[in-house]
C-alpha cells in the first residue's frame, strides 16, 4: 500500500518520479495570475493566526464547510478564529476525494512541517503549532513567498487602482517581482446606470480627465492603461460571460454612453451587448499596442444565492459553472476581427465548463501564427477545474489538438499566501502524465532528453519567455 503524501505522491512510475524530482520540483514559481492583496505584501503582513492566513476569504473552503452543515457564523460570521478553524478541521475528514483534502495536507506539510492529518482530534495541536510558527521570521507575507521560491507574482487590479502598493514594493527592493494586471471588467459593466456612473466618477479622479462622452471615456481608459504599463504591467485579464463581439460603431457607442451616463437610463440587452463588445475590442487593441499578454476567463455564473449575496456580497462561494451555448461563434468573431486587423495580442483562454475543452483548444488553433510558438494558449484548469481530473483533461485535450510542449503551465488564481503547493500539485500531475506514456510505450524512451526538457519548459521556462518577465 502506497503511503499518503510521500515524496512520490501522484507519481505512479519510475519515469514520472525521475521527471519530477530531477526536472521539475526545484524550479522557481512564476505565478502569472493571482488575487493576492498587494497591500499585505507591501506591509509584509504578519498573520494573526492560521485562520487569518487559511480561512479568511477562501470560498473553496467555505463551500465545503456549508456542504458539511456548518452554520454560517463559523464561516463568514462572528464566531472566533479558533471556532472557525475547529469547524474547518471537523469538515476535512469528510472532504476525502475532494482536492481540498490533498491541498490542506500539502500546505500543512510544506509550510509548517506538520505530518498529522487534520481532524477534530488534531485540531488544537495543529492550531497551536501553526500559530506559534506564524510569529517566527519567515512566516510573514513576504517570507512565505520567498519560502516557495516565487519569482514573479501578477495581481489582479482595476483600472482605477492607484497601484500605490506595487510601487511601494518595488521601491523597497523586494527581490520578488509583484506586477499589476489590468482587469477592466467594471469598465464594461453598463447593466446598471447608477453603478456605472459611480465608476466613471472614480475614473475621472484617477485619470484627471473630465468625462462627458464616449470619446472622453475611452481617453480616460487609455490614460490608465498607459499608467499600468509604466508600473510594469505586462498582462490584462478579462472575466467575461462570453466573448462579446457584436458590431458597435463609434456612433453607436456614443449614443449608448449618453443614454446610460448622461440620461441615467438603463440599457436594452442589445445595447449592453454592443457596449461590452466595443470596450472588449478597444481593450484588446490597447493590449496589442503595449505588447501585453491578454487573458480571458469565461464560463462562470455568479452570485446565484440572492439571499447570501445580499448578506455577504461577492466572492463568497456562491458561483458555479455556466452553460453559454453561443461561445464558439462569438469567440471566433472576436479573435478573427483582431486577426484581420493584425492586432491580435498573445492570448490565453480559460474555460470553466469542461465540456468546452475541445471548443477552446480547436478555436485557438485557428489563430496560431509565427514567429511566436504557442502564441494562443489554452489556459490551465481554472477554478472548479484546477484539480487532478481537470488538469489532466485540459492537458490531454491540449495534447491532442495543439502542442503541449509550449504550454505556459500553472498559476494559483488564489488569494492565499500558501496556495503555492498547487504548482507542485500541477507539476506532479504533469510528470505523471508524461511518465505513464513513456512506461506504456506511447512515447519513446529514446527521446527522454527531449521529454525532460519539455517538463522543464512547462514547469518554468515557457512562462518566463512567453510573458517576458
Amino acid at each position: 500500500m502506497k503511503p499518503f503524501l510521500d515524496k512520490d505522491f501522484l507519481l505512479q512510475s519510475e519515469t514520472a518520479k525521475s521527471l519530477y524530482h530531477n526536472h521539475s520540483k526545484d524550479f522557481p514559481i512564476i505565478d502569472y495570475h493571482c488575487h493576492l492583496d498587494p497591500k499585505l505584501i507591501a506591509e509584509d503582513y504578519r498573520f494573526k493566526n492560521i485562520t487569518d492566513l487559511w480561512l479568511s476569504g477562501d470560498h473553496y473552503k467555505w463551500r465545503l464547510m456549508r456542504a458539511n452543515g456548518v452554520d454560517e457564523k463559523y464561516i463568514t460570521g462572528e464566531a472566533s478564529d479558533w471556532e472557525k478553524f475547529q469547524k474547518f478541521a471537523e469538515t476535512i475528514p469528510y472532504t476525502m476525494r475532494n482536492p481540498m483534502y490533498h491541498w490542506t495536507h500539502m500546505e500543512l506539510q510544506r509550510v509548517f512541517g506538520i505530518e498529522k492529518l487534520l481532524s477534530p482530534e488534531t485540531a488544537a495541536d495543529i492550531y497551536e503549532k501553526c500559530n506559534n510558527m506564524l510569529q517566527e521570521d519567515g512566516f510573514t507575507a513576504r517570507g512565505l513567498m520567498e519560502k516557495f521560491k516565487v519569482e514573479v507574482v501578477c495581481t489582479t487590479d482595476d483600472p482605477c487602482d492607484l497601484l500605490t502598493y506595487h510601487k511601494q514594493i518595488k521601491e523597497s527592493g523586494f527581490k520578488i517581482q509583484v506586477l499589476p494586471t489590468w482587469r477592466p471588467d467594471k469598465s464594461l459593466a453598463v447593466e446598471n446606470s447608477l453603478s456605472f456612473a459611480s465608476y466613471i466618477e472614480k475614473l475621472e479622479k484617477v485619470s484627471d480627465i473630465t468625462i462627458n462622452n464616449f470619446h472622453d471615456y475611452l481617453k480616460a481608459i487609455k490614460n490608465r492603461h498607459e499608467y499600468f504599463n509604466s508600473i510594469g504591467c505586462k498582462l490584462s485579464d478579462h472575466g467575461i460571460e462570453s466573448f462579446y463581439s457584436d458590431d458597435c460603431s463609434i456612433e453607436d457607442a456614443e449614443s449608448i454612453f449618453k443614454k446610460v451616463y448622461i440620461e441615467k437610463k438603463n440599457l436594452t440587452d442589445t445595447e449592453i451587448g454592443k457596449f461590452k463588445s466595443k470596450m472588449l475590442y478597444e481593450n484588446a487593441i490597447l493590449n496589442f499596442e503595449k505588447g501585453w499578454v491578454q487573458q480571458f476567463h469565461f464560463g462562470a455564473i455568479r452570485n446565484n444565492n440572492a439571499k447570501m449575496f445580499k448578506s455577504i456580497g461577492v466572492d463568497a462561494g456562491f458561483d458555479s459553472i455556466n452553460d453559454n451555448s453561443n461561445i464558439a461563434s462569438s469567440m471566433s468573431r472576436f479573435f478573427d476581427r483582431l486577426q484581420k486587423e493584425d492586432k491580435l495580442a498573445k492570448s490565453i483562454v480559460y474555460n470553466l465548463n469542461p465540456r468546452e475543452n475541445y471548443l477552446v483548444a480547436t478555436m485557438i488553433a485557428n489563430f496560431q501564427e509565427g514567429p511566436t510558438a504557442g502564441k494562443m494558449q489554452f489556459g490551465s484548469g481554472w477554478w472548479f477545474l484546477d484539480q487532478k481530473d481537470g488538469m489532466e483533461d485540459q492537458m490531454n485535450v491540449l495534447s491532442t489538438q495543439g502542442l503541449l510542449s509550449w504550454f505556459v503551465g500553472m498559476l494559483t488564481d488564489s488569494r492565499s499566501f500558501i496556495s503555492y503547493p498547487r504548482h507542485e500539485y500541477f507539476r506532479r500531475i504533469l510528470c505523471n502524465l508524461i511518465g505513464e506514456d513513456v512506461e506504456k510505450g506511447l512515447l519513446p524512451a529514446s527521446e527522454i532528453k527531449f521529454l525532460e526538457k519539455m517538463i522543464e519548459n512547462i514547469s518554468y521556462y515557457n512562462a518566463k519567455e512567453y510573458f517576458k518577465f
